[in-house]
């Protein structure tokens, strides 16, 4: 079995974005903020959540998409891609592409069902006269 990655490991590289959790999860683990998952890394690669639109960015840095194969051997493409190599580099620009991966994140029908149970959880304010 392999070691248990360090949780706290992208703590400085994702400082300028703001505190993370990464969480083990399907063999991999998963990158949240506010609870809302933008991201994942497998096997120390970053993947951030993309749309029609912000995939084109990854392609043009010449980065792919995260795939995994199911046990009848079909590949499963998902909407997460991979980080191009220099931002690890680049603290300050990952931040602009990590909150552009967030933002994408909290349109996702699991984010906004999340949203609505925690907007409705919360007790009603009085109001003050």
């Amino acid at each position: 079995m392999p070691a248990k990655a360090d949780p706290d490991r992208f703590d400085d590289l994702f400082a300028p974005f703001g505190k993370i959790v990464v969480r083990r999860m399907f063999g991999g683990e998963g990158l949240f903020r506010d609870g809302i998952m933008f991201g994942l890394v497998d096997d120390d690669r970053i993947f951030l959540k993309t749309s029609e639109e912000t995939r084109k960015t990854f392609i043009a840095e010449g980065c792919g998409p995260f795939t995994f194969h199911m046990k009848g051997g079909e590949s499963v493409l998902t909407s997460y891609y991979a980080l191009p190599d220099r931002l690890y580099d680049e603290p300050d620009e990952l931040a602009a592409w990590a909150r552009t991966a967030f933002a994408i994140a909290l349109q996702s029908p699991t984010a906004q069902k999340k949203q609505r149970k925690s907007a409705a959880s919360k007790p009603a304010r009085k109001s003050r006269r």
